[in-house]
C-alpha cells in the first residue's frame, strides 16, 4: 500500500542549516511556498517572476542569476535585474516555463567584477585618477571575458573585447579609457561574459507546472437533470432530463465560447431524509432530492443516477464534450446519503454521536440531515485508499477535473496526501476547491496542491473592495492560490444582481471574465434570475438544487451575445489569461473601476461602471510603466464597441447601463 506520509527529517537542525545565508547574502526568495515544503504554482507558458533579496558588505557590485531545472534535466539560466524604484536590493527575473512537470529553481549571487570597475572608471578616468590601476584592472578583466566568449563559441562578442583590449593600452590618456570604457556594446557584452567571483547559491526550491486550464478557463455549470426535463401528460410527473438530453446544452455553451462544462454530482440520490423544494424537511415521493446527498441503494459515488442514464451514456456525453473542445469537470463531494452503501459497510468512517445516532451535516442554524458526513480520523487508511480509487474510476471515464465540495472540511494533510498520488500516474488532473472559507484556509488548500478556487468575489462589490481584492490575488497569493470568478453558484444568489437590472448582470460578467483568468456562471444568470428565498437571504427561490428547472437558454432576454463577445476577447487576448501581471487604475469616480493587464506584447484596460442604473463619468489617470509601456500617448481600441481612441495620462469616460465598460486593447499612435 502506497505511504501516506512522508518521514520526519532526521534533524531539524541540518534542515535550517540549508537557509543559513552564504558568502554573498539572499534572503526573502520567491515563489517559495512555506519555505520549500510545497511548490509553487504556475502554468506552461506563463509569465513567472523570480525575486530575491540581494546585497553585500562595502560597495563592490553583484549581480544574480536565476537558474531552473526543468522535469527533462535541462538547466536554464536567467541574469536577474535590480529592480528600480521599490527597492535598493530586490533582483528579479521573469521566466516562462514551457514544459508541464516538476520544476527546480534556485537563485545565484556573485560579485560582479565588471560592474564594480565600471563605475570606479567612469568616475576615476573622468577625473584622471589611478589612471594605471584602472587601466591594468581593465586590461585584466577584457583578457579573461574575451576568452570566456571564445570558450563559449560567441566568436564577435570576443571580438568586441579583444578591439577593447586593443585599445587599453598605456599610450592612451584618460579621456580616451573613458571612451572605451563606457562603449555601450562593450558593456552589454562584458554584462555576459565579465568575471563573476563569490558565486552564492540558494537551496533548489519547487514549482509545479501544470496545464494552462489550471489558470485559464471559462466555465459553465448546469443540472442535467433539468436539461429536457418534462411533467408526463398522463402521469403528471417529472421526467428527468439525461446525459443523452443534454447534449444539446453542450452545443450551446460551446457555442457561447466556454471551455469547461461543470456538473453536480451525477450520482444515485438518498431516499432517506431526502429534501423537498426550497430545502423543506417534507419531500414528496417524485421529488428529485439534492445531488449532493449521494448515495442509495442505487449505488455510490462511483455510480451514476440511473434517471441521468447508464455510465455507457455517460462516457458518450464526455466524448461529445470533447468533440466541441469542452472539458467535463465533475463535482467530487465526499459525504454520504443516510443509506449510501458506505454507511452499512463502513459505519466506522462516520461519526457517531453519544446517542446513537450518525452525525449528519450541520452549519448551525442550517441542518443536512439528508448528510452525513466522513471521519477521516476513524479509518484513515480505508478511506484514502477508497477517495483515490474514486478519483481513478472517474479519470478513466475521461474526467480530467474535480469540483471538490467543502475541501475545508476535510484534514488538509489527507488533500497533500491525495493530489500528490494522483499526481504520479495522473498530472493532467485538475482539483477545484469550492472552499468559502477563511482567507487562511482557503490560502493553505491551494498550498497542498489544490489548482484552483473559488473566491470572495461575489461578495466584493464597491470599487475599493473589488481593487484590493484584485491586488491581493494578483500579487499576494498567486504563487499558490489560483482564482475562479464564478459570479453566482446554486447556493450564492448575488446582491449585487438582487435589484433585477440587466446591467447589474453585465457588470459582474465583464469585471468577472476580466479581471480573473478562471470565470464561471451557474445556467440561469444569463436570464437574470434574481428572486431570492427570504428578503435580504443570498439563496435561490425554487432551487434546482431540489427540483427540476428547465429552462428555454435561448429565451430573451439574456446575455447569451455578451458572454460570447467577453470569451471571443479572451481567448484573442493572452493578457486576460494570466493573473500575475495586474495594475490597478486610479479613477475620479467612485462608481468606475479600472485596471490594465498585460503579457508581452499584449497590453488590455478595462474601465467599467458599478452603477446598474444611472450614467456615471469620471476621468482615469493611466502610467501603464510597471506594465513595460512606456509612450504616454497611444491609440485604444475598444473591443466591445469597435471604437478607436487616443488615450493620455488623463482620458474622460462616459459609461451607462446599456455600455456599462471599455475594454481596450493598445495599438500604435
Amino acid at each position: 500500500m502506497t505511504e501516506l506520509a512522508p518521514n520526519a527529517p532526521a534533524s531539524a537542525a541540518d534542515r535550517f542549516a540549508e537557509f543559513k545565508f552564504g558568502r554573498i547574502p539572499i534572503g526573502k526568495v520567491s515563489p517559495v511556498i512555506e519555505h520549500g515544503a510545497y511548490p509553487a504554482k504556475a502554468v506552461e507558458g506563463e509569465a513567472l517572476p523570480i525575486s530575491a533579496r540581494i546585497y553585500r558588505e562595502g560597495h563592490d557590485a553583484v549581480g544574480a542569476t536565476a537558474v531552473l531545472t526543468s522535469p527533462s534535466g535541462e538547466q536554464t539560466r536567467l541574469d536577474m535585474n535590480q529592480i528600480w524604484p521599490q527597492g535598493l536590493d530586490i533582483w528579479q527575473a521573469w521566466v516562462r516555463l514551457d514544459e508541464v512537470g516538476d520544476w527546480t529553481f534556485r537563485v545565484e549571487a556573485w560579485g560582479d567584477d565588471w560592474r564594480t570597475w565600471h563605475h570606479n572608471a567612469d568616475i576615476k578616468l573622468r577625473a584622471a585618477i589611478d589612471t594605471e590601476l584602472v587601466r591594468l584592472e581593465g586590461h585584466d578583466l577584457f583578457t579573461a571575458a574575451a576568452q570566456a566568449a571564445a570558450d563559449a563559441g560567441d566568436h564577435d562578442a570576443a571580438a568586441v573585447i579583444n578591439r577593447a583590449n586593443d585599445s587599453f593600452d598605456a599610450s592612451a590618456d584618460p579621456a580616451q579609457l573613458h571612451e572605451v570604457a563606457m562603449d555601450q556594446a562593450l558593456g552589454e557584452t562584458m554584462k555576459k561574459y565579465g568575471r563573476r567571483r563569490l558565486v552564492t547559491p540558494t537551496v533548489d526550491y519547487p514549482i509545479q507546472v501544470d496545464r494552462k486550464r489550471a489558470l485559464y478557463g471559462s466555465w459553465y455549470e448546469f443540472f442535467p437533470r433539468s436539461q429536457g426535463a418534462y411533467i408526463d401528460a398522463e402521469t403528471g410527473k417529472w421526467v428527468s432530463g439525461t446525459f443523452n438530453s443534454s447534449h444539446v446544452m453542450l452545443e450551446h455553451i460551446a457555442a457561447l465560447g466556454f471551455d469547461v462544462a461543470y456538473l453536480p454530482p451525477i450520482h444515485p440520490i438518498g431516499f432517506q431524509f431526502r429534501k423537498g423544494p426550497n430545502n423543506t424537511l417534507a419531500a414528496g415521493p417524485d421529488d428529485p432530492g439534492s445531488p449532493w446527498a449521494i448515495g442509495s441503494h442505487e449505488g455510490g459515488h462511483d455510480a451514476v443516477h440511473p434517471q441521468l442514464g447508464t455510465i455507457e451514456e455517460f462516457d458518450a456525453f464526455v466524448a461529445k464534450a470533447n468533440s466541441l473542445g469542452l472539458e467535463v469537470a465533475l463535482d467530487f463531494a465526499l459525504q454520504a446519503a443516510p443509506d449510501h452503501p458506505w454507511v452499512s459497510e463502513h459505519p466506522e468512517w462516520f461519526t457517531t454521536r453519544l446517542d446513537g445516532t450518525i452525525a449528519y451535516a450541520e452549519n448551525p442554524p442550517k441542518k443536512y440531515q439528508d448528510i452525513y458526513p466522513i471521519n477521516f480520523d476513524n479509518d484513515r487508511d480505508g478511506i484514502y485508499q477508497e477517495v483515490l480509487r474514486l478519483i481513478n474510476f472517474w479519470v478513466s471515464h475521461g474526467v480530467k477535473i474535480f469540483r471538490v465540495d467543502n475541501p475545508h472540511t476535510k484534514p488538509l494533510n489527507f488533500w497533500d496526501w491525495l493530489m500528490t498520488e494522483v499526481r504520479k500516474d495522473h498530472p493532467e488532473v485538475l482539483f477545484f476547491a469550492e472552499a468559502f472559507s477563511r482567507p487562511e484556509v482557503m490560502q493553505t488548500l491551494g498550498k497542498v496542491g489544490f489548482h484552483m478556487s473559488y473566491t470572495y468575489f461575489t461578495w466584493r462589490n464597491t470599487k475599493q473592495e473589488l481593487t484590493s481584492y484584485l491586488s491581493e490575488l494578483s500579487a499576494e497569493t498567486a504563487d499558490f492560490m489560483r482564482p475562479n470568478f464564478f459570479v453566482n453558484t446554486p447556493d450564492i444568489n448575488p446582491l449585487s444582481t438582487r435589484s433585477g437590472a440587466p446591467a447589474a448582470f453585465a457588470i459582474r460578467t465583464i469585471l468577472a471574465t476580466t479581471m480573473s483568468p478562471n470565470w464561471g456562471i451557474y445556467q440561469g444568470f444569463e436570464q437574470f434570475e434574481f428572486e431570492p428565498l427570504k428578503p435580504g437571504g443570498e439563496e435561490y427561490i425554487n432551487s434546482e438544487k431540489y427540483e427540476y428547472r428547465p429552462r428555454d437558454f435561448n429565451a430573451e432576454p439574456n446575455l447569451n451575445g455578451l458572454i460570447a463577445h467577453l470569451n471571443r476577447i479572451r481567448k484573442e487576448h493572452p493578457a486576460l489569461q494570466q493573473l500575475r501581471r495586474c495594475l490597478i487604475l486610479e479613477t475620479t469616480s467612485e462608481s468606475i473601476v479600472a485596471f490594465a493587464k498585460n503579457d508581452g506584447e499584449d497590453t488590455v484596460i478595462v474601465v467599467c461602471s458599478l452603477n446598474p442604473h444611472e450614467p456615471v463619468s469620471g476621468e482615469v489617470i493611466v502610467d501603464l510603466t510597471p506594465l513595460g509601456v512606456q509612450a504616454e500617448m497611444f491609440g485604444v481600441h475598444d473591443e466591445l464597441t469597435g471604437g478607436n481612441y487616443v488615450w493620455g495620462p488623463r482620458n474622460f469616460v462616459g459609461l451607462d447601463p446599456a455600455n456599462p465598460a471599455h475594454i481596450f486593447t493598445i495599438h500604435a499612435h
